[in-house]
């Protein structure tokens, strides 16, 4: 099918799926959003259905005669709503609920790793309290502890010390911090070097691939603080050049791609490849994502030089090719509530956005916002907004962000004032 006018449901409501409807929409397609919500209709079509009616979607999907479907968070996926939806017909952007188990389970995960012999950190995998404690025993230098199960990113204590690993420990099977995701936990060993953002799409056999990018999850400046679901991302990442890109296809993603095939469950979708690179530009997997993530889908589809929608419908369609989706430098500072990420405070107005409408190398991705009574926009989750830029160079593109969040405000806003400092320190 030709990707003129396309009829495009995107199943979300969030600052990724924001970024998606209005990467479809400029490119002249016609886009609706389930659930979506309040900013996400300015630039497409919102749906009043949740992601978890699975029934809801399918008919609307079936009776609006939609020719693709992009399944936006990992919850559904790993449900199995891409499976009802191929099962129906419809041409649907997101892995079966088997694959989408490398970001379900990261216990299931690692186990994948080893059986493919994928690089990764040596890890422990626990199923109670007591097995944990042993475990934290083997571990020459404080582990990283992760919950097993999908915990909306927050999931994941990056100790620096024993008994901070213990604490996290005892939060998940004690405390069940996050609930039945936390009943088998993953002790992991600590990795040295920098971080990146590596996405993939593919059709399950072919994979294009988008430049990488590198994501801020600690709350604050200089990496401290409680992990996030992300305070900020950027595009290109320098740490990922092309000999650094040629070992992550051909040592991670390729045989990533040819185990899910080997085991009968081919990924048809975005696979997002979490990196750790080190000295010697050796890339190992830290985890594995079913999805676009969220900040960084933003600057990769913001920034984007060439249409992207076509990609997107050919991996679902099965004839995918190979190539790398490029764009211009582009970085997403990300403003969130009061009290993130253990609390959001819902109903402080938001100032300023109104004077960035018409910015043209601009956009804001909302997140977690809605209407207020008076009409304009107030706070509604823990990330309230993603404040996205491009520019000719990576420095520009951040100067750029950062001007337009200090004309943003609304009561206890946070954000991090370094995103991309690392590139911009790096850069020559």
């Amino acid at each position: 099918m030709s990707s003129a006018t396309l009829r495009i449901l995107i199943v979300g409501g969030g600052g990724r799926e924001h970024a998606l409807a209005w990467r479809c929409a400029i490119e002249g397609h016609d886009v609706r959003v389930a659930p979506g919500s309040a900013g996400i209709a300015e630039d497409a079509t919102c749906v009043d259905i949740g992601v978890d009616e699975h029934d809801r979607l399918l008919t609307y999907a079936v009776g609006k005669a939609i020719d693709l479907v992009i399944i936006g968070p990992e919850q559904p996926l790993v449900a199995g709503l891409a499976d009802r939806l191929r099962g129906a017909g419809i041409a649907t952007l997101g892995p079966s609920a088997a694959a989408a188990r490398l970001e379900g389970s990261k216990a299931e995960a690692k186990a994948f790793m080893r059986r493919h012999r994928i690089p990764t950190a040596e890890s422990r995998t626990v199923s109670t309290l007591e097995e944990g404690l042993r475990a934290l025993e083997w571990f020459e230098a404080p582990p990283v502890v992760k919950a097993s199960g999908l915990a909306a990113g927050k999931g994941v204590t990056v100790a620096d010390t024993l008994a901070e690993a213990e604490e996290a420990l005892r939060a998940c099977m004690e405390g069940q911090l996050f609930g039945e995701s936390g009943a088998t936990v993953v002790l992991e060993e600590r990795l040295a070097g920098e971080e990146a953002s590596f996405f993939v799409l593919t059709d399950g056999e072919r994979a294009r691939t988008f430049v990488a990018a590198q994501d801020h999850k600690r709350l604050g400046d200089g990496d401290l603080g409680p992990n996030t679901g992300g305070m900020g991302a950027y595009c290109p990442a320098p740490i990922v050049d092309a000999a650094v890109h040629e070992r992550v296809m051909s040592t991670i993603v390729e045989p990533t791609l040819a185990g899910l095939r080997e085991e009968g469950t081919p990924f048809v979708g975005v696979l997002f490849v979490g990196l750790m690179i080190d000295a010697e530009g050796i890339p190992r997997v830290i985890e594995y994502n079913c999805r676009f993530g969220d900040p960084e889908a933003q600057p990769l589809l913001f920034g984007a030089e060439v249409p992207v929608v076509p990609h997107l419908l050919a991996a679902a369609e099965g004839r995918l090719t190979p190539g790398v989706i490029r764009g211009r430098p582009a970085a997403t500072v990300v403003l969130a509530s009061a009290g993130y990420p253990r609390t959001s405070t819902k109903g402080s107005a938001i100032r300023g956005l109104e004077a960035l409408a018409d910015e043209r190398e601009l956009k804001v991705f909302h997140a977690g916002t809605r209407r207020g009574e008076d009409g304009g926009w107030e706070t509604a989750g823990g990330r309230v907004l993603g404040v996205c830029a491009r520019g000719d160079d990576l420095r520009q593109a951040i100067d750029r962000a950062y001007r337009a969040c200090d004309e943003i405000a609304f009561d206890g806003m946070q954000l991090r004032r370094d995103i991309g400092g690392r590139a911009l320190g790096s850069a020559r």
